[in-house]
């Protein structure tokens, strides 16, 4: 058998790079919103409900629009989806330094319009147009490199923005994100889907709605955007309302930028140890063994007395699963239906993962303010990642009766 080349062209090389720094820029902003929140409740007169609830919005927005600069970038390139995306999330942030930022105005700016940015320019689209350049034998691994390097802004943006923060208020906080995200427009120009002549995609004469419905006649496409709710759930709870829930319980709040900061760390060894291990064994049994991990995590960081010690372990496994999902989740995808449909597909595998992080940073706020505590979303995350670790085993990775007939 001939091994084949992991970069196959220049523009594949440029691609991986670019999509990467993109999500790295388009993450790392979005990780840190749920440290602006007390300065949003004393300057602004926001709740923590409704900082929950526009981040869910956030969350909801990034799974709707997935699917249609899915669409934008599987029909035009990915480089119009992504740079467009980016300026909704600029339009966003700005409006929510400059205002009107107050009342149903905050749900506009951080949700409906920084969510619209994050649907074109996280996750799901940059690495759509990635795996487009690459085949079955090395996708994932070129998958879990986008992750992975988006981790690093995980890692590297609490740090910054609790800097920023207590040296130079929010307002001038939000204006260096504003710099960030202008790069990152700069850069989504070179995340190019593949010519006709380096596309790697064998014939497809299907529609986009001749796809979608294939994908909907699939039983193990539904249980991966079912398992996929579950992922959003988790990581939007921890990433938004852990700096608050550390707080509650005595801790500091470098704690829970220390938290972030791990997470981000650890994720980037999960990501590419997930992306390899994709290559090598059942890419369902992954993604069960990490559903479970996650719960006993949680169950960990709950359960023992609030420390340090034990934040910071919290941070480090918790990270490590974070979203190593993400390469299996997507590789499953790509293996059934192709990649011609990629950015659609996922893209509607991510709205249920968006609906997941809808719930799980809503959810979060208001059983806080409604029992004083995030005992009851804590508990609930826990019965989710047994249900997810269940719902993955029935998956059959084999290509679609379409595909398989053309194999043969």
């Amino acid at each position: 058998m001939r091994s084949e080349n992991f970069i196959r062209n220049r523009t594949a090389l440029i691609t991986l790079i670019a999509a990467s720094l993109v999500v790295l820029i388009s993450l790392g902003v979005r990780q840190t919103f749920g440290m602006f929140f007390m300065d949003f409740k004393d300057d602004l007169d926001i709740s923590l409900t409704q900082s929950g609830l526009s981040v869910g919005l956030q969350m909801l927005m990034w799974g709707l629009t997935g699917p249609i600069f899915g669409t934008i970038a599987d029909k035009y390139g990915g480089h119009k989806a992504i740079a467009l995306a980016f300026v909704f999330f600029i339009a966003g942030v700005y409006f929510l330094y400059a205002g009107p930022n107050t009342g149903i105005f905050f749900q506009i700016d951080l949700g409906i319009l920084v969510g619209i940015g994050l649907g074109g320019t996280a996750i799901s689209i940059p690495m759509s147009v990635v795996g487009k350049h690459f085949p079955l034998s090395n996708r994932t691994i070129a998958m879990s490199i986008v992750t992975a390097v988006g981790s690093f802004g995980y890692f590297l943006s609490p740090i910054l923005t609790e800097y920023s923060l207590t040296e130079n208020g929010w307002e001038n906080t939000l204006v260096a994100f504003l710099i960030a995200l202008s790069i990152g427009l700069a850069i989504s120009f070179f995340v190019r889907s593949p010519s006709l002549e380096q596309t790697i995609e064998q014939p497809n004469s299907q529609t986009t709605t001749e796809a979608i419905k294939e994908a909907f006649e699939t039983k193990s496409y539904i249980l991966l955007v079912s398992g996929f709710f579950v992922c959003g759930f988790h990581i939007t709870l921890v990433g938004t309302h852990v700096p608050t829930y550390v707080i509650d319980r005595g801790l500091e709040s470098w704690t829970a930028a220390a938290i972030l900061s791990l997470i981000g760390l650890f994720n980037i060894f999960g990501s590419l140890c997930s992306g390899y291990l994709s290559t090598k064994m059942s890419k369902k049994i992954i993604l069960s063994a990490i559903y479970s991990l996650r719960g006993l995590s949680i169950i960990f960081f709950i359960f023992l007395p609030a420390s340090n010690i034990n934040s910071f372990i919290f941070g480090a496994t918790f990270g490590f699963l974070w979203l190593s999902t993400v390469p299996a989740t997507s590789g499953i995808v790509a293996h059934m239906f192709g990649t011609k449909y990629l950015g659609v597909l996922y893209g509607i595998v991510f709205l249920s993962h968006q609906i997941g992080s809808f719930f799980g940073a809503y959810l979060g706020g208001l059983f806080h303010d409604l029992y004083g505590s995030y005992d009851y979303a804590w508990y609930l995350a826990i019965a989710l990642s047994v249900f997810a670790a269940i719902i993955h085993l029935p998956i059959k990775e084999q290509p679609v009766i379409r595909l398989e007939n053309r194999i043969n």
